[in-house]
């Protein structure tokens, strides 16, 4: 039996210290209710730890409603996520008289973000964001620039093509309102907006696709404008990607340089992050994303997540036994380290004859 573990993985700083303010609001506020906005983060077993302990979340991560703005009170205390929150809902909060800094929790990185944004909105840029619409840092991120200048998302590189042809002429205003429907700012004017943009990203999303999305619209203004006029059209934003999501990758990378049997990705399903780092794995390895040790249910049968299709999925025969069995085994920023251990021992449990972790450890003394 034997593991191929990432050189990075786990929680990243925005995760420990989100989850550090959310039990420092609860230990402070004993009398009073304690709520969240929506997940803390995108790990099942923090949030259920969370709940257990009194917190009520008022919004699922798409923005669903399970609490009304009415039946919040000034006493109450409501906790801002790791992703951050969108000015709209900054502002009814301040209106119910409910102190919105005391225990925010965003993310310096997503913050980092919004700052790159207002500098490329001061300077009359467009604002092109690679991520997810739904997502609620993308909600966060789009209303704050928006705020500041004209603002479209973007999901992938296709997009981004189509984006493109728009920038090009090949396709019309009416083309870009249909395809890009709901995922722009008011008032957003194609012919007017799109002449000065920069790029910036979720920060959970792929860096790489960040960095050719940012790199195909560059091409696509230099064709335009011309290659001597790039600056006046186009802002490098590299700088807006996280570091802890990058580095992550880059360790997820080394990982397929490695001859394994299979790849295991604990984490949210719907953590971002951890899709990314689930959509390298599979391009080499036969990979099961799980988001507790309770999936790996014995040696025959684990239930995983397939996320391209969103769904459960239960395979069977799992696990090759035949010769060293070599897994490869990481998971998201949004994953406590204690579940990745926690699958790894009960993966070693269905082995004979292993060596116990102290023996192994002590060959790293």
């Amino acid at each position: 039996m034997q593991f191929y573990i990432a050189r990075h993985f786990g929680f990243c700083y925005g995760v420990e210290n989100a989850i550090e303010i959310s039990y420092k609001a609860l230990e402070e506020n004993p009398d009073k209710r304690v709520f969240l906005l929506s997940q803390m983060i995108h790990n099942q077993e923090v949030n259920n730890d969370l709940v257990s302990r009194g917190i009520k979340f008022i919004m699922d991560t798409d923005g669903t409603q399970f609490i009304d703005w009415s039946e919040l009170n000034k006493d109450d205390i409501v906790i801002v996520p790791a992703f951050g929150t969108t000015l709209e809902i900054e502002e009814r909060l301040k209106k119910i008289g409910i102190e919105v800094q005391k225990y925010n929790t965003t993310c310096p990185f997503v913050e980092k973000v919004w700052k790159r944004s207002e500098k490329l909105g001061n300077d009359h840029h467009t604002i092109i964001i690679h991520g997810k619409h739904n997502h609620e840092e993308t909600r966060a991120t789009f209303s704050h620039s928006s705020d500041k200048a004209p603002s479209i998302i973007v999901r992938d590189m296709s997009e981004a093509e189509l984006l493109g042809q728009v920038i090009d002429g090949q396709r019309s205003s009416s083309d870009f309102f249909d395809i890009f429907e709901g995922r722009y700012s008011n008032g957003f004017d194609p012919e007017k907006d799109l002449q000065k943009v920069g790029v910036v990203n979720q920060t959970t999303m792929l860096a790489t696709e960040t960095q050719a999305i940012a790199d195909y619209i560059k091409k696509a203004m230099s064709l335009k404008y011309g290659e001597k006029n790039i600056k006046e059209h186009f802002a490098d934003t590299r700088d807006t990607l996280c570091y802890a999501t990058n580095d992550n990758q880059e360790a997820t990378y080394g990982l397929l340089e490695k001859d394994a049997d299979l790849a295991v990705v604990v984490g949210g399903y719907n953590s971002s992050n951890t899709s990314h780092i689930v959509e390298l794995c599979e391009r080499k390895f036969p990979t099961y994303f799980i988001n507790s040790p309770k999936e790996v249910i014995n040696e025959k049968e684990i239930h995983h997540f397939d996320y391209d299709n969103k769904e459960k999925k239960i395979t069977m025969s799992w696990l090759p036994k035949n010769g060293p069995t070599r897994v490869v085994l990481t998971s998201g920023a949004s994953c406590p380290d204690t579940l990745v251990d926690e699958v790894m021992l009960k993966i070693i449990s269905y082995f004979q004859q292993t060596r116990s972790l102290e023996e192994v450890m002590k060959d790293f003394e």
